[in-house]
């Protein structure tokens, strides 16, 4: 993903064409992957300024990205008549849905697609997870982990970080703990300030019984911004006692 290059060859085309709205659009998305929400929303800002909200832009594209640049605000009101419209409509909605712990929403949204993206694998894979654990479901286990592996062991995605978080959530799911390992120590570096990122690594650590690893890790995390939740989490709490014995 070269979002840099991406920007240096929208700025020569957007000073010849500084209102053009396929560009404005295309330097905001750039933004919002090397920066945040904010940074993007502002390159957006000649196309909505006369809008007095959302879902009142003009442009599906548009409407659809700034739901998306600002944490999904007025989600539910703008993505789904854009279903079928923006291709990426569907696929945040869903995200959209797994954020506010809607996990039938999201299931139902995923359930009729035929995959054919790296993000539509991972959400079939994330989605069939979710309902699996919630219905104690094996059925919807196994499927998740044979989408997380279709992806992970493509050829065009073994070398990718989702491809490597597919392999080692279809481990994860298989509760092989050393191979999970094996795939999260490889992309560790790129996601040191991701709080899911450590819990999930942390835990495997414990599952594969290095409990001094995971020990220090899990003590971090009950000090770190997500105490109250870790407090009532239950796998947590199972995990840390067992590595503090």
């Amino acid at each position: 993903d070269y979002y840099d290059v991406s920007l240096e060859i929208l700025a020569a085309y957007l000073q010849a064409h500084p209102d053009s709205p396929i560009a404005l659009n295309l330097k905001a998305c750039n933004q919002f992957r090397l920066y945040d929400g904010k940074a993007a929303e502002a390159e957006l800002a000649p196309l909505v300024k006369e809008a007095v909200s959302v879902d009142k832009i003009e442009s599906n594209l548009v409407r659809h990205n700034m739901v998306v640049f600002q944490n999904g605000e007025r989600a539910l009101q703008v993505l789904p008549p854009l279903v079928g419209l923006v291709p990426e409509a569907r696929l945040n909605l869903v995200i959209y849905h797994m954020h506010n712990n809607e996990i039938q929403e999201a299931y139902e949204l995923m359930k009729e697609i035929e995959p054919t993206s790296p993000q539509e694998y991972i959400l079939k894979g994330v989605t069939n997870l979710a309902l699996g654990q919630m219905m104690d479901s094996r059925e919807h286990l196994k499927v998740a982990q044979q989408y997380f592996q279709l992806l992970g062991a493509s050829a065009s995605e073994c070398d990718t970080i989702p491809g490597r978080q597919c392999m080692a959530s279809c481990f994860f799911v298989l509760r092989q703990f050393d191979d999970v390992l094996i795939y999260l120590s490889s992309i560790e570096a790129y996601f040191p300030n991701d709080l899911t990122f450590q819990y999930n690594y942390a835990i495997a650590k414990a599952a594969a019984g290095k409990y001094a690893e995971a020990e220090p890790a899990l003590l971090a995390l009950q000090s770190g911004p997500t105490a109250d939740e870790l407090a009532r989490d239950y796998i947590f709490q199972m995990w840390l006692p067992r590595c503090l014995v």
